[in-house]
């Protein structure tokens, strides 16, 4: 279990001394330290997993939320009303190792010991799912910045939000971008489709989405083959070999990203093709490029951001994050993690205290009028989920990707069928 406390871009005085002591005290003896006054900071909770098989999307995450805190502090924080002045952010970080016990345990942690006024976290449908019963146990305001199960949303809970679509829209536009293909003479109709997802709420959710539409829209699609896999597996063979039987046009799959280059490594070692092919929300990361090569040109994916939406915005964002990580953004992760803390920077403000229940309140009305994600604004629905569109990306040869669906989006236009191998 890793804890530690973020002081991001301010000057040692006053409560930032003491910030820095309160760190200190932790890494010397091992133990919790005094609390803050709460006079002094605005206390944050996150627990991402920054260890484990979801490692790498949960640092991103975390970048992200670094990001939009240096920038909330560097601006001299939160206008908190009732204290007539602004307050800092601190931030009390947990890793949770990818483990849902542990996620669980830490989101309780945070919410009760260390009275942190909201928590951020949850990266992925399992994760999230555990996290998510905290949230109204300790009537504390709780957002997951990266699952977006509609079964975390369906439960009545009050505190709980999240800044990712419902995943049941990836299936919904990944049918709608193949419908489109079809109608553009690109794919014929009637195609044959291989469904394998991982058996989660996620992967139920993306094969709901993608028949919805296909059941209003007859005479596009025949699902030959439906097949689960369990997380973190290793041999896909069998399911693969099933796949080839059935003879599919296209091959859908819904899969976090180690599955994703464990199953495709495996598809194209088998000799596998088929006209179009798609990993759910996965497909444009840097780590399976760099593990595939050129193995990963061509497919598709349904995501919630994409660093080539024509935003101002979302350049400043781009260029911001790079000379705060050293790096690029790698696909959607860090952007709904921003956006999270940013939203519930506004929800405190608007709420002029520090009163979880005010928080919660402001949070259900909160509006973020030049979010970087698609559409440009992100809002809470009754349930506590947002809803924006996705995009649909497609890796080209040279490390390319484009957006190439919606058409008013799009910076490239589709290649399909995709070439044989």
């Amino acid at each position: 279990m890793k804890r530690a406390s973020w002081r991001i871009g301010v000057k040692l005085r006053g409560a930032e001394a003491f910030a820095l002591l309160v760190t200190g005290f932790l890494a010397l003896t091992g133990r919790p330290a005094p609390a803050m006054a709460a006079d002094d900071v605005i206390t944050i909770g996150v627990v991402m997993p920054t260890t484990g098989s979801e490692s790498k999307p949960g640092t991103y995450q975390k970048e992200g939320i670094e990001l939009a805190i240096k920038q909330i502090n560097d601006g001299g924080g939160i206008m908190i009303k009732s204290k007539g002045k602004k307050l800092k952010i601190n931030v009390i970080f947990y890793d949770d190792g990818s483990d849902s016990k542990k996620s669980a345990s830490l989101a309780e942690r945070a919410m009760s010991s260390d009275n942190a006024i909201a928590v951020l976290g949850g990266y992925s449908t399992v994760l999230g799912t555990a996290e998510s019963v905290m949230a109204d146990r300790y009537k504390t305001p709780w957002i997951t910045t990266g699952a977006g199960a509609t079964a975390i949303f369906g439960k009545g809970y009050q505190y709980a939000f999240g800044t990712l679509s419902p995943v049941a829209l990836i299936g919904t536009t990944t049918a709608e971008f193949l419908g489109s293909l079809i109608d553009q003479g690109k794919l014929k109709k009637d195609l044959r489709v291989a469904i394998v997802v991982e058996n989660t709420d996620h992967g139920i959710d993306y094969v709901q989405g993608f028949n919805e539409w296909s059941g209003k829209h007859p005479g596009y699609f025949q699902v030959v083959i439906n097949e689960k896999f369990e997380l973190g597996a290793t041999d896909f063979s069998g399911v693969l070999q099933k796949v080839k039987s059935s003879k599919a046009d296209i091959f859908l799959s819904d899969a976090h990203l180690p599955d994703y280059i464990t199953m495709h490594r495996q598809y194209l070692q088998s000799g596998l093709h088929h006209q179009m092919i798609s990993y759910g929300a996965r497909g444009p990361e840097a780590a399976a490029r760099q593990a595939l090569g050129a193995g990963t040109d061509y497919i598709f994916s349904g995501i919630w951001w994409s660093n080539k939406l024509p935003y101002p915005q979302v350049k400043k964002f781009v260029d911001d994050y790079k000379a705060f990580t050293g790096h690029d953004v790698d696909s959607w992760y860090s952007a709904p993690a921003y956006d999270g803390m940013r939203i519930l920077a506004k929800a405190i403000e608007a709420a002029g205290s520090l009163d979880k229940t005010a928080i919660r309140d402001a949070l259900k009305k909160a509006q973020l009028k030049d979010s970087v994600l698609p559409g440009q604004v992100l809002k809470f629905g009754p349930n506590g989920q947002t809803e924006y569109p996705f995009v649909i990306t497609q890796n080209k040869p040279d490390n390319k990707v484009d957006i190439v669906f919606p058409k008013d989006a799009a910076t490239g236009a589709a290649v399909a069928p995709i070439p044989g191998r």
